[in-house]
């Protein structure tokens, strides 16, 4: 009994992107990815393909450790990229169009036809609320539309959804099939859950990969160093926000004093806040990459991971050495 319990109780998160990728964009992963794909698109999946993905597990390194959105090709061709982002990002709209835009136009090469273009979908999901969608529905799905008729889609090739997962909290649709999956996502061992299995066996089969992903060692071990980067990387947002604002009130004070202490501490704060923040993230990524480098990490993947230079890799690689 002690065994079975201590199963129930070791699950990964479905929300950390190591575990996402291994559980929808995997080969052998189809039938529960059409699902999802169908509850989230509302349309119907009769073809699906998800041989462009990499495998975290089993026999490749971890030095392969890449980009780990999914690609899954569907029906006539079309492209669906999908991501799980757990922590905070103030360019999330900017990321989700760069997404599409590079999905997009690596279907074709230079001098080939335009019409060899396939519609491309990006799928964001986030643990957080996107700023700006605050009175928005957890799922939004936005297309170019002509601003003053509204109605007169520019192109159908383009479609990007985004789900903020926080939002789902409260809700009781009881027919919602995509609310059935984020709850797993959210919760795997949730009531609604557990209840919603006995009907849908994409979903039961899901939650029995899960159990067996979190048996997996090496994902365990990516999991594990997953949740310390989000973890680190919210530390360092957290003492950045905290710097800015004590910066900000100095600033503004001083500002204050020559032209009015409202207009003072309003740009003091949005300078001290911006720079307190950019500090912290750089502070973090600095850390990381360090750490990383210690245990032998290839300098391309760090630099994929943490967003530096190769030049500020490479001086701190020296560093490194040096201490």
């Amino acid at each position: 009994m002690s065994h079975v319990l201590q199963e129930e109780t070791s699950l990964l998160s479905p929300k950390l992107d190591v575990v996402f990728q291994a559980l929808f964009g995997e080969i052998g992963s189809e039938t529960i990815t059409t699902n999802f794909l169908e509850a989230i698109l509302e349309q119907k999946i009769n073809r699906i393909d998800l041989s462009k993905n990499v495998v975290l597990r089993r026999d490749y390194p971890e030095d392969k450790l890449g980009v780990l959105d999914i690609i899954a090709t569907i029906n006539d061709g079309e492209y669906c990229n999908i991501e799980m982002q757990v922590a905070g990002q103030e360019e999330v709209k900017e990321r989700i169009l760069y997404y599409w835009g590079r999905v997009y136009t690596k279907q074709i090469k230079a001098g080939q036809s335009y019409d060899n273009l396939k519609k491309t979908i990006v799928i964001l999901i986030t643990d957080f609320c996107v700023r700006g969608l605050e009175t928005l529905d957890y799922h939004t799905s936005w297309k170019i539309i002509e601003e003053k008729y509204r109605k007169i889609i520019l192109t159908k090739k383009l479609e990007f959804h985004i789900i903020e997962l926080p939002k789902i909290v409260g809700i009781s649709n009881d027919s919602d099939t995509l609310l059935d999956w984020l709850s797993f996502l959210d919760n795997p061992k949730s009531e609604r859950v557990m209840k919603k299995m006995e009907k849908n066996k994409e979903l039961k089969k899901a939650n029995e990969k899960l159990q067996t992903l979190s048996e997996d060692e090496k994902l365990q071990r990516l999991a594990e160093w997953r949740e310390k980067a989000i973890y680190e990387y919210n530390t360092a947002t957290n003492n950045g926000f905290k710097n800015g604002m004590r910066h900000g009130l100095e600033k503004g004070q001083e500002l204050g004093m020559k032209q009015g202490l409202e207009e003072g501490l309003e740009q003091g704060l949005k300078q001290g806040m911006e720079q307190g923040i950019e500090q912290g993230i750089l502070k973090n990524k600095h850390e990381t990459a360090i750490k990383l480098l210690k245990i032998g990490l290839d300098l391309k993947l760090i630099k994929q991971i943490t967003g530096l230079t190769m030049e500020e890799l490479k001086e701190l690689h020296l560093h490194t050495k040096l201490t």
